[in-house]
């Protein structure tokens, strides 16, 4: 354990609500917050030409200044450092994400200054790192979200997912809620009848294994976390849609991503771009082998 949340911030709404949650789990973790902001800077002017507006108003620490404030008005006895990084954002915010537990990204982009954190570049970044992301858009960090009374975790069945749920059942037990097991199954060709109906006797069957499956991986895990009460749920539908059906109410929503350094491109899957794109609250990406 490194003792270390590092946030990524870029001087959007979105980075500062990403930055409250930060600062909220690193005081849960009994950690450090790191405020970090990358930027390449522009290329030199040429002499005669008068320097642009964008680059005569932008200075970097206006934007750890301003997260600074934020954070230590909530947190105030959270210890935090900043760290200001003129180069290529990704590379700044890979290399910060080796040296924490955690790294903390806004979700959506605005503005030209630095989108680095966000968006389609920011699930580039979630592919590139070792350690679990957790992906946040303005305004979830609310009170309303924080008295959510679960933490939802997407169990595939299929793969081994041991760094998947001792981070979820972890995350549950530091916040004192009830952790909510999502698996989602599609049902199997024979449950459908020739009319394309589904017949009740062979779905029902199809749900007792799925569920039998399930308590099965978790056993072990409520061993290790008496105090953490499990919510299990099957869903029969596709895993994407199942997962955010299951998430209603939840303070955050944890998913895996296979980290193989073999696969040329990386890539997230479709569940975590479905979680990322359409969950209601903040989004946790978790690496396994």
């Amino acid at each position: 354990m490194k003792d270390l949340v590092t946030i990524g911030l870029d001087g959007t709404l979105q980075s500062l609500s990403a930055a409250l949650w930060a600062a909220r789990e690193a005081e849960l973790r009994q950690a450090r917050l790191r405020l970090l902001h990358a930027w390449i800077p522009p290329a030199p002017q040429p002499t005669r030409a008068p320097p642009g507006e964008a680059a005569q108003d932008y200075r970097p620490d206006r934007i750890t200044d301003e997260a600074r404030a934020v954070v230590v008005s909530s947190h105030p006895g959270l210890p935090v450092d900043v760290s200001l990084v003129p180069g290529d954002p990704l590379d700044a915010l890979a290399k910060a994400a080796e040296q924490s537990d955690l790294l903390v990204l806004g979700s959506r982009g605005l503005g030209a200054a630095a989108r680095f954190t966000l968006g389609e570049i920011g699930l580039e970044l979630v592919t590139r790192t070792a350690v679990p992301t957790v992906l946040v858009r303005a305004q979830q960090d609310t009170p309303a979200r924080i008295g959510s009374s679960s933490v939802a975790v997407g169990v595939s069945l299929h793969a081994a997912c041991d760094g998947l749920l001792a981070f979820a059942f972890e995350t549950a037990a530091r916040r004192a809620v009830a952790l909510r097991a999502v698996h989602g199954r599609r049902l199997c060709a024979y449950a459908y009848n020739r009319g394309g109906g589904v017949d009740r006797t062979a779905a029902e069957e199809s749900l007792q294994i799925a569920r039998h499956e399930l308590a099965a991986v978790l056993r072990p895990w409520r061993g290790k976390f008496p105090d953490v009460h499990v919510d299990e749920q099957v869903i029969l539908e596709s895993p994407a849609p199942a997962l955010l059906h299951g998430t209603a109410n939840a303070e955050l929503l944890v998913v895996g991503r296979r980290h193989r350094g073999h696969l040329l491109p990386p890539r997230i899957g479709h569940v975590v771009q479905a979680a990322v794109h359409h969950a209601p609250c903040p989004v946790a990406i978790v690496p396994y082998d």
